[in-house]
């Protein structure tokens, strides 16, 4: 009997040491980049005056003076270590039923969007990698 619980307690102790030693194999953390476009679109007869983004790394850019309708940035590449990006457009709308549209591609593909309506228009968007 006694032969037996030594070999059920050794057996329990070497199967937790083997789950906790393969539990720090485990890497999680994002790794590679991602390319990023932001794009901002006001409704006919408004304009877009401002647009800025942050990544979840810290950089941030912005752009004033802009003018027209529609404004897209150009293609970053953003590590993905910086796990979030959030673009945002201010502008004037020709009246309240104007708005602003930004929208957020990663990889080719839409990801993210807001919106605005009214003559002051304010849009935002975040995603998530």
């Amino acid at each position: 009997m006694k032969r037996i619980t030594k070999i059920l307690s050794l057996s329990l102790v070497l199967g937790i040491m083997l789950l906790v030693s393969c539990s720090k194999d485990k890497d999680n953390s994002p790794s590679g980049s991602h390319k990023v476009v932001f794009k901002a679109i006001a409704s006919a007869g408004s304009e877009i005056n401002t647009a800025v983004y942050t990544a979840g790394d810290g950089k941030t850019e912005t752009f004033t003076s802009l003018t027209g309708q529609t404004w897209t940035s150009t293609e970053y590449t953003i590590d993905s270590k910086a796990l979030v990006v959030n673009f945002g457009a201010n502008g004037l709308g020709k009246d309240a039923s104007s708005n602003l549209v930004v929208e957020i591609w990663v990889d080719g593909v839409k990801k993210a969007d807001g919106k605005s309506t009214g003559t002051i228009l304010t849009a935002q968007a975040s995603y998530t990698f």
